[in-house]
């Protein structure tokens, strides 16, 4: 990006971040109890990793091994 453009960006943050947060502010003031219990009951309704079988490694052991092994091979 160059300098201009990342200028302009910033400055359309400093510009537009306080009215974008008014807004967020008026939508959360305004939500009911309700709303919250169904975006709460969203929020943790959905499918999460721990409901499958969770994989613990990153497979940069097994990565390491066929590095390993192609190294060895002549």
């Amino acid at each position: 990006m160059s300098d201009a453009r990342l200028r302009a960006w910033v400055q359309n943050w400093i510009e537009l971040g306080p009215i974008l947060e008014a807004i967020k502010r008026r939508e959360l003031e305004a939500m009911t109890d309700a709303d919250v219990r169904a975006h709460v009951h969203s929020l943790f309704s959905g499918w999460y990793p721990t409901d499958a079988a969770v994989k613990l490694d990153s497979g940069m052991v097994e990565q390491q091994r066929w590095f390993a092994k192609a190294h060895r091979r002549p």
